[in-house]
């Protein structure tokens, strides 16, 4: 039968998917893009806030409506099921299977059971093992998964009550995954997990990413490495040292900050202080001068003033992130913070917010301006549907979530090659060059 693929949420997400996409090929399933082709359709969704786990029941009714004429089986999984199993069976029953977190290990034998065919006769490695994967964002880069879970318990965030503690993949199998990878072409190897920067403490005793990193440095055909989630509490100057030496390593730190108010990080549990990230932040910059520095931060937090929220929004103004994602704070069950007394109004929480992003829209054009003149290493990626550009990436741009470079079309290239660019003009969060 034909099987179609949805998946939601985060790029640890996706990496789940790929796998489960894989377990259905090795069983001769055939994979289409296209739900109205599929007979089975598999959804994998987020449970993390509020705005996600509505996106994810709206897209199960979708399918669940769409599945009486056109499929035969659907299948739900990932963190949304892992919260909330029985609620979801008793509300969208024309769903065939619900499939936990903590059922992945099983994964395989329970969709066979649904299809009346014979139980498979081997045994599966446990999911967090298995290697193999159809890579879905195209041909020049793949994420690799590190760890899963998270032990930091933020007193807002359910992961570890959905994913568990931190649980660390071996150096070992993760430098088999990667020179797989590499074997197959992607150029780019992503580093992915809830917090990057403690990976290895639960099973070496100790923070092990800089010895990682090193390690895929030596791995000949990836060009570049990147690592998103790197917590600031946890940011050694080992591992600024291993970032700065090695050339395969973009020079490119996901910080997710949260906040900066003492008392606001204090409430939400967080291991930094206002003075530590401040002093991270300058001696990022002093170390490596050309690393570009993204963040996430939360506003409306329970008790955030508007004192705390001024010192936020004066912080950002200042040190002038060259990347910034901000949410609001959502109030999730099961959470410290849901108890919280001095829950903020969704309004001021919306305005706060926006007067965020708005600060950013400006910082990140007067950020981007400074780099027309400069020449760049540019990944290509795709094509404008006009033929006129190029698209591509610079160390500077994480797939998906950060902006693009647009390149003249002024001869042959290809995709995943890597081209000399100077730049010449900015575009919103976008730059235009052209190859030199």
């Amino acid at each position: 039968m034909k099987v179609g693929f949805i998946s939601l949420g985060c790029n640890k997400n996706l990496v789940d998917t790929e796998k489960t996409i894989a377990l259905f090929q090795k069983n001769q399933y055939e994979i289409v893009n296209n739900p109205s082709q599929a007979q089975i359709i598999v959804i994998n969704t987020c449970g993390f806030i509020e705005e996600a786990k509505q996106e994810a029941i709206n897209t199960i009714l979708e399918m669940a409506e769409y599945k009486k004429q056109n499929c035969k089986y659907l299948i739900v999984m990932g963190c949304l099921v892992q919260r909330y199993k029985q609620e979801l069976e008793k509300l969208i029953p024309e769903v065939d299977l619900y499939i936990q977190y903590s059922q992945y290990d099983t994964l395989w034998e329970q969709i066979e059971s649904i299809m009346n065919k014979t139980k498979i006769m081997y045994k599966n490695k446990p999911f967090d093992e298995l290697t193999d994967r159809v890579i879905t964002t195209g041909e020049n880069y793949a994420y690799l998964k590190i760890a899963d879970g998270c032990s930091n318990c933020c007193t807002y965030c359910a992961i570890p009550k959905i994913r568990g503690p931190l649980k660390s993949r071996k150096i070992e199998d993760i430098l088999k995954e990667a020179r797989k990878l590499a074997k197959a072409g992607y150029k780019e190897i992503i580093l992915t997990a809830q917090d990057t920067t403690k990976y290895g403490v639960d099973i070496y005793g100790k923070p092990m990413l800089a010895d990682l990193l090193e390690k895929l440095c030596q791995i000949e055909k990836i060009k570049w490495i990147r690592f998103l989630y790197a917590y600031p509490e946890t940011i050694t100057q080992e591992l600024i040292q291993v970032v700065k030496q090695n050339k395969k390593i973009c020079h490119y730190f996901d910080i997710p900050i949260q906040h900066i108010a003492d008392n606001v990080l204090k409430a939400m549990n967080r291991k930094s202080s206002s003075k530590s990230i401040k002093n991270l932040v300058r001696n990022l910059r002093k170390q490596i001068p050309d690393v570009i520095l993204r963040t996430t931060v939360m506003v409306g937090f329970p008790g955030e003033t508007a004192k705390d929220y001024e010192e936020l929004y004066q912080f950002l103004n200042e040190t002038r992130f060259d990347k910034l994602g901000a949410f609001s704070y959502s109030k999730e069950e099961q959470t410290a913070a849901s108890h919280l007394k001095n829950q903020i109004h969704p309004a001021t929480k919306k305005s706060r917010y926006n007067k965020i992003m708005q600060l950013q829209q400006t910082i990140s054009k007067q950020n981007l301006e400074n780099k027309i003149g400069k020449e760049l290493e540019v990944m290509i990626e795709g094509m404008v549907k006009n033929g006129k550009y190029y698209t591509g990436r610079s160390y500077m741009d994480s797939p998906e979530i950060d902006g693009i470079i647009y390149i003249a079309n002024t001869k042959p290239l290809e995709l995943g090659q890597f081209v000399n660019c100077k730049i010449t003009a900015v575009n919103n969060y976008d730059l235009v060059g052209k190859i030199i």
